[in-house]
């Protein structure tokens, strides 16, 4: 089945194509791009002649998110684990759904399953929803005739992937919603409160102190220039967003940084081990070989850092090398999993022990988000009087130096 991944441009929709393949046989699917041409452009390279090529619309429902093909993939396995039929899951999972658009998807995959397309084919038909590593060991699980197992631990690994996502989420809720709640109080003082103590100040003559006139040059300058700051910052996030989602150079950057970062960084680092780990001995406890195994893994692990590491792993493996000594010349990966990996590899049981590894990580990170908080609350503490604490006594001493005087 062809299909294709372009990198984002500006304003890019969803595009159903149809087409037919060199053997002549129609070949259908979908492509995010930034228009037709683009989508034209892309089918012919892969030898797909295009016959038809539309804007998808779905009407109502919100966009399909990782947490929901999770919730369908745990109910396909339980159901196929009952015996309940590949087609009557589908249409069971279909009428369960509360969002439109999800139910249409089901809906599409389950009429190409109908038709005799495996279900593997089927999904690969939605690269937006169904990764190169569902979609293998899907197609791994109907190759071994496993389907419901391989389900069951495709669910188990999206599963603890989410939690440990949603774990990293709010170990930076807190800080950024503080900063956020800063900036925005920040704001109100100096457009609102500062000028009026500056007109109260005007009455009182003589010279104020120097921290005082610092705070009000300040709070003029951010009257007058409000639009350029909200203006530069809010461009400024958004160019640095964009970059670092475009430009490979930058994510390698941002992603060495943020490995690097004092306490962060030790989070962030036992997550993506965490999910390597958990990715590939998913992956090879399905059966599928080492070397295609990898191919999954890097882009799995979330960091371009580790991915960059796992295309060296993967050229070094499939040259005859053992995976455990392709990962210490990396250097990025922790002696115990490398440790570990030796022994999986010693025994038979790389799959194993990857997963002990996985689960490791997995408890660290949890124990490390728990005792975040409370180490994050006195720096925040400190940060926060800091900047408030000073504009208020700067604001206050002109009243004190005049109860003096007086």
């Amino acid at each position: 089945m062809a299909t294709a991944t372009l990198a984002k441009p500006s304003k890019e929709v969803i595009f159903e194509w149809e087409g037919k393949d060199r053997n002549g046989k129609i070949v259908r699917g979908e492509m995010r791009a930034g228009g037709e041409a683009v989508v034209n452009a892309s089918l012919r390279r892969q030898g797909v002649l295009v016959t038809k090529v539309k804007k998808r619309r779905v009407s109502g429902g919100r966009s399909i998110q990782q947490k929901d093909i999770a919730i369908f993939t745990r109910q396909l396995a339980t159901m196929m684990k009952a015996g309940v039929p590949l087609l009557q899951s589908f249409d069971i999972v279909a009428r369960g759904s509360t969002n439109p658009r999800m139910t249409k998807l089901l809906t599409d995959i389950r009429s190409d399953v109908e038709t005799g397309t495996s279900l593997s084919s089927a999904f690969r038909k939605h690269p937006l929803h169904f990764d190169a590593l569902y979609c293998n060991l899907v197609e791994a699980g109907e190759a071994g005739g496993i389907l419901e197992a391989l389900l069951d631990r495709l669910a188990i690994y999206q599963e603890k992937t989410m939690a440990i996502k949603s774990k990293i989420k709010s170990a930076l809720m807190y800080p950024v919603a503080v900063i956020i709640v800063a900036f925005i109080v920040l704001t109100v003082i100096m457009i609102f409160v500062i000028p009026a103590f500056e007109d109260v100040f005007k009455s009182f003559g003589g010279e104020l102190p120097y921290p005082t006139q610092i705070v009000i040059a300040m709070s003029k300058f951010f009257v007058k220039w409000w639009w350029a700051i909200f203006s530069l910052v809010g461009g400024g996030l958004y160019f640095f967003f964009e970059s670092w989602k475009r430009s490979e150079k930058m994510q390698m950057f941002m992603d060495r940084l943020l490995l690097r970062i004092p306490v962060f960084g030790d989070l962030i680092n036992k997550s993506v081990i965490a999910r390597w780990t958990r990715t590939l001995s998913t992956m090879f406890a399905a059966g599928v070989p080492l070397v295609e195994a990898l191919d999954s893994v890097g882009g799995a692990s979330g960091n371009a850092v580790y991915a960059q590491a796992t295309e060296q792993i993967q050229k070094d493996v499939s040259t005859g090398s053992a995976l455990t000594s392709s990962m210490t010349a990396t250097g990025v990966f922790p002696t115990m999993v490398l440790q570990m990996a030796a022994i999986g590899e010693e025994s038979g049981s790389l799959d194993h022990m990857l997963a002990k590894a996985a689960e490791f990580y997995e408890d660290e990170v949890d124990e490390m988000v728990k005792g975040l908080s409370s180490l994050m609350e006195p720096f925040i503490i400190v940060i926060l009087g800091v900047l408030i604490g000073g504009i208020v006594v700067s604001m206050y001493l002109p009243i004190f130096k005049l109860g003096s005087v007086v």
